[in-house]
Order: structure tokens, then sequence, then C-alpha cells
């Protein structure tokens, strides 16, 4: 079995709110960007072998008017109940309602993690506005997926993306599984040092074709980070079928790739199976 521990709902419908300055310098920033069907989500889990993936509401509605909200997420999940597994997002901002909200999803919707966006939110993510959500989800015992290092959202700034926040949280928060995803860069020591001294945080290659990724994260993968490195890809900006490929052709120790693709994805996750 292979899970992707990341991937976007980019829809027409999600992309409704999308502000049109953050759509271009996408487009500009992923040259064969295009907006795919969910359909052609499952063709290109099908052609790369991924049996699984992660999908991910945002919820930035108080900061920039922007939403996939977590009732649509629900929805596309219940299409493919086998395929796709669903992340709730909640805005900070909106306190107790957001904490509600987390709730909700979780318990009412069947959505499996929580999903922040700091530069989105305009949080670090050690900021205590957010801990009621931490709280939340390590009583439910669903993980927290953030994004760490460097975006093309125009207009957002960087310094809510450092990594080094997450190790505060993880802390606070030792019971919660936390992953950082894109595994922070241009912070990529500073996630490799979070991720070695915590034993629940975790971080996914999510947004990087394989034969990018810096050396020096291949070695702590194939090293002592090889339980805590997650698959992912950030679909649809690159697709699995050239990430499933590019990973094969990476230097990676013998049972590497199922450490990376299955077993540690399964961990996170809590799938059983």
């Amino acid at each position: 079995m292979i899970i992707d521990t990341h991937s976007q709902l980019w829809t027409e419908e999600s992309r409704e709110s999308l502000p049109k300055e953050m759509a271009v310098s996408y487009k500009e920033a992923f040259k064969d960007f295009r907006v795919p069907t969910i359909e052609d989500t499952i063709k290109d889990m099908d052609e790369a072998g991924v049996d699984k993936a992660v999908i991910v509401a945002i919820d930035a509605e108080t900061t920039y008017k922007y939403r996939v909200s977590n009732e649509l997420i629900a929805e596309t999940v219940r299409l493919y109940p086998d395929r796709l597994i669903g992340f709730a997002s909640v805005d900070p901002h909106k306190g107790l309602g957001a904490v509600e909200e987390l709730k909700k999803a979780v318990t009412g919707l069947g959505l499996k993690g929580l999903k922040l966006i700091p530069h989105l939110i305009e949080m670090n993510p050690n900021d205590r506005a957010i801990y009621p959500l931490y709280e939340v989800a390590q009583e439910l015992e669903i993980p927290a997926l953030l994004h760490t290092g460097t975006q093309f959202h125009a207009g957002t700034k960087l310094k809510y993306c450092r990594p080094i926040d997450l190790d505060e949280v993880a802390i606070d928060f030792p019971h919660l599984k936390i992953i950082a995803a894109h595994f922070g860069f241009p912070w990529f020591w500073e996630t490799i040092a979070v991720v070695q001294r915590n034993p629940n945080v975790f971080f996914n290659i999510a947004g990087w074709a394989p034969r990018h990724i810096p050396k020096d994260v291949i070695r702590y993968m194939n090293g002592p980070l090889k339980t805590k490195a997650l698959l992912g890809s950030d679909y649809p900006l690159i697709s699995r079928v050239r990430i499933m490929k590019e990973i094969d052709e990476l230097d990676l120790k013998d049972g590497v790739k199922e450490l990376l693709c299955t077993e540690n994805p399964k961990r996170v996750l809590g799938i059983k199976e």
C-alpha cells in the first residue's frame, strides 16, 4: 500500500475563493500546473500506483477570505472513501468557533487530521491562539499537518513558516503527531533538528520533485530519520506519476522506500490494514 500524506483538492469548486493574485503566482511557479477534476486525481493515483491520498481543507477566511471547506472535503472523500483521506482546516482567529468546528469536522464529518497554513492565517505555529486546536487534535488523536518553508502565495510572508517553531508545539503537546510539510526548505536543517529530537514530529516531501530534494535531506531519510519521513505530493502541483518514478531513481537504502511510502504514513495516519 502506497500512501500520499499531502495533496490538494484543486477542482474548480475548491478554487472559488482563491485570491486572484495567488492563483497567478502559482501558475508562474508551476509551469505545467492545471486544474484537475476529482476523476483526474484518481487517475493520477492509479497511474502512479498510489492507493490512498490525503486531501486537505484550507481555512484562511478572516485574513484572505480564502476557504476550501471541511464540508467540501468530506463530500469528496465520500465519492472515493477507499482512496481519499480528508484533513480539516479551521481558522484560529475564529476562537471558540474554530474549536467547535474542528470537533464537528472530525466527529461529524469523519475527517482524519488538522491542516494549518501559518502564512495564510498570519500566525506562527507556536502562537498561543492556536493551542486550543492542538489540544483538540491531541485529544481526538488526529495528526496536525503544518506548512513549513517557502511558498508561492503572493502577498504572504515567509516569517510565519519557520519549522523551528514546531519544537515548542511538540514539547507542549507530546502526544500530538505533527507533520512539517515540505521539509521546511530552505530551513531544512531546522526541520531535521526538530524531527530528530521530538518523537512526535515527522516531515513530508510534498511539493518537491524527488530529484531536487537536497542531498542532506536524503541522507537523513536514509539514516536517523528513516522512520520519520513521509511520502507527499502536493498534487496537482506535481504529479504522483513523476514523484514515484523519481523516488525509484533516488539512492535509497533497502527498506527506506517502504518506510517512506507505506509504513511511516500508516503509523502517522493510524491506518491498521
